[in-house]
């Protein structure tokens, strides 16, 4: 993809790098010739950013020509919000105050150049401010009162850098149009870029280490660059072509944010918010499921009114859900009526409604593994050793054991269960799914599609192995050839 560097005076940039052009500004806005260039990328290094200005224009026209700004009009308006700055100053609150703790007035003032300053103690500063605000040039300026405040943060005009840091701005600049900054690969620029949402704090990553791995490898056979991002990087989302999620999601995270943004910006991106939306919810799941008469456990769907009347529609033991529960975290058995009222009433606490379903005792679940509507894998999960669920925890949530895991190929699982969670997946969309089924002599019962299910290497890939990451990154590969076809891209 072609490189342009947007400056208001193209005399004050102070270097030349091979692959990237550097034009005047408001040569970007006016002439059409910019408007046929196809899926450049364009670093906007305008004096100001405020609304309605040339600086606003580049990133705001950008967009419209299916380019890919930094910053993008979302960040542009993230640096005009008073409100924004705080925000990110309460989230940076520890760092600022660490950072910042040797300086003995009560202001301070820091530059930030494609992620850098000239002094290292404030790289990982400097980092996180240009993951939040991802523009290539910024200025920010901090307060003491009683404790480090960010302030305010802008863009640096190339004309304000002053002469000392001009070799430090060629050497970070030039490292991150290298490739050693990240991002920009001209050399040899890939089909497609897509970023992996992976890692942080995540207790229970739906894919490990090696998985990852597997991914990026995979992706690259197909000619698209991978990069690891994380939960503070969604500003540098519009530098992609697609996101791939890979961390635990929930509609009140992180997650469900950049799989918003991902989309606005026109990104292929799985798990789509849609699917999260209705995966991580098991009341709207339950009542779904009931509309498509796709079999499930008889399922209860609890409030304040009905919690006592749940035992005689289920018997006990029963089932009982919140209705964003993961990972076996959230989900109780209940043996007696008094256990099923203190359960409830602390489960009604946190929502309005929740789930009960009828006990269905079985050795293993089934999980099949679901993409663009086809089945993928399949495995079964066994209960951990003389309990009711695959995972055991202790008195405080820590997991205990987990039972094993025996993946079989698509054609040896049962055709009702494969079948049925094909049934089950088309409810939620086109998206990547696990089908969670108990098959009881002949009937198969859904007990909920999973959005991000379990990738792990060594389990789910056991069977296919490197033809399971293929297989998925190659229906990236083709939603991003479709999304650019659309866009009018080559």
């Amino acid at each position: 993809m072609p490189i342009l560097l947007v400056v208001n005076k193209p005399k004050n940039w102070p270097l030349e790098i091979a692959g990237v052009d550097v034009v005047q500004a408001r040569r970007y806005i006016t002439d059409p010739v910019f408007t046929h260039i196809p899926g450049a990328r364009v670093f906007n290094l305008c004096t100001s950013y405020r609304y309605q200005t040339t600086g606003y224009y580049v990133s705001l026209l950008a967009a419209a020509r299916g380019h890919r700004p930094i910053p993008d009009v979302g960040t542009l308006r993230d640096l005009n919000s008073p409100s924004m700055v705080r925000l990110v100053s309460e989230d940076l609150e520890q760092l600022i105050r660490k950072s910042l703790a040797p300086i003995q007035s009560d202001r301070f003032s820091l530059s930030v150049y494609f992620g850098h300053n000239t002094a290292k103690r404030y790289d990982q500063l400097s980092m996180k401010l240009f993951g939040l605000f991802r523009a290539p040039l910024l200025r920010a300026e901090f307060v003491k009162n009683p404790v480090w405040q960010l302030k305010r943060i802008g863009p640096i005009g190339v004309s304000e850098v002053p002469d000392s840091h001009r070799p430090f701005l060629v050497q970070v600049a030039s490292d991150y149009f290298s490739g050693r900054g990240r991002r920009v690969r001209p050399k040899k620029a890939p089909r497609y870029n897509l970023a992996i949402l992976c890692g942080g704090d995540d207790p229970h990553p739906p894919s490990n280490a090696r998985a990852i791995k597997n991914f990026c490898r995979a992706a690259e056979r197909l000619d698209i660059a991978t990069d690891i991002i994380n939960k503070e990087e969604i500003s540098s989302l519009p530098e992609y072509d697609a996101l791939f999620i890979r961390e635990t999601t929930y509609v009140t995270n992180h997650t469900y944010r950049f799989a918003r943004r991902a989309e606005a910006e026109g990104l292929v991106v799985i798990d789509d918010p849609l699917s999260i939306l209705k995966c991580t919810n098991k009341v709207f799941l339950a009542e779904v499921l009931n509309r498509h008469r796709i079999s499930t456990p008889k399922t209860v769907v609890v409030h304040r009114d009905n919690l006592d009347t749940v035992q005689y529609e289920l018997g006990l033991p029963c089932i009982l859900k919140q209705p964003d529960s993961s990972y076996s975290e959230g989900v109780v058995k209940v043996d007696d009526q008094s256990e099923l009222r203190a359960v409830g009433r602390k489960l009604l606490e946190k929502s309005d409604l929740f789930i009960a379903q009828k006990f269905l005792p079985t050795p293993f679940d089934w999980r099949i593994g679901i993409i663009d509507g086809k089945p993928l894998y399949a495995c079964k999960y066994w209960m951990a050793g003389k309990h009711w669920q695959i995972i055991r925890r202790g008195e405080e949530g820590q997991v205990r054991e987990e039972g094993h895991v025996d993946t079989v190929s698509i054609d040896e699982a049962p055709a009702e269960v494969v079948q049925t969670a094909l049934r089950a997946a088309r409810t939620i969309g086109n998206g990547l799914y696990g089908v969670d089924l108990k098959q009881i002599g002949s009937r198969c019962y859904v007990i909920e599609v999973n959005d991000n299910p379990s990738i792990d290497a060594g389990f789910e890939d056991a069977v296919l192995k490197d033809e399971l990451y293929d297989t998925i990154m190659q229906v990236f590969a083709q939603r991003m050839k479709a999304m650019r076809q659309r866009d009018g891209e080559v």
